[in-house]
């Protein structure tokens, strides 16, 4: 037996049910990474409240996704890139953009290419951007909020990035087609 199997609303861990069903709401399935996530109540808890607050912020959908794919190939997450790969078409990234981002490349579109370099900046420097990483960003028609923004969307693909290194996920069949492997 695993040691983080991937959980099912009916054989999780009592405190981690109604996360999971939440999840399960919002994507009309339950990932994976989330059915391994849910063996700490802890955990999948603080995913479904910073989730809630990261889709309800002020970027787009196909911004958040840009972030997220940005921060999965950056933390060498596989499932990650491959789900968020998949969200990013769903929510109409262009799959040049997408390819791109898989790539550790800027995507064409200039706000996209803004928010992902951001996000690798971030990550790559563990916070600490310089001034002309800021001034990039603002330049690019973003706020002083939107980059703390950056950073919530950053602590939400953490917890599944550092997740999916960890307890490894079978990767579902929809998203074979954006399999991608660190290198």
């Amino acid at each position: 037996m695993s040691l983080y199997p991937v959980h099912t609303v009916d054989n999780a861990p009592e405190a981690s049910r109604f996360s999971l069903k939440a999840i399960q709401s919002a994507f009309g399935f339950i990932p994976n990474i989330a059915g391994a996530m849910a063996t700490s109540p802890v955990l999948i808890e603080s995913l479904v409240g910073l989730f809630g607050h990261v889709h309800g912020g002020s970027f787009t959908e196909p911004q958040i996704q840009v972030l997220l794919l940005t921060n999965a190939v950056t933390n060498g997450a596989e499932w990650a890139v491959a789900f968020h790969s998949a969200l990013a078409r769903e929510q109409g990234v262009a799959a040049a953009d997408v390819e791109a981002i898989r790539a550790r490349r800027a995507p064409a579109e200039p706000k996209l290419a803004a928010l992902s370099l951001l996000a690798r900046t971030l990550i790559e420097t563990r916070g600490k951007l310089d001034q002309r990483d800021i001034e990039a960003f603002l330049e690019a028609g973003f706020t002083p909020a939107h980059l703390l923004e950056v950073i919530a969307v950053s602590a939400a693909s953490t917890i599944t990035n550092y997740t999916s290194n960890v307890t490894r996920p079978p990767l579902e069949a929809r998203f074979g087609d954006h399999r991608w492997h660190a290198a």
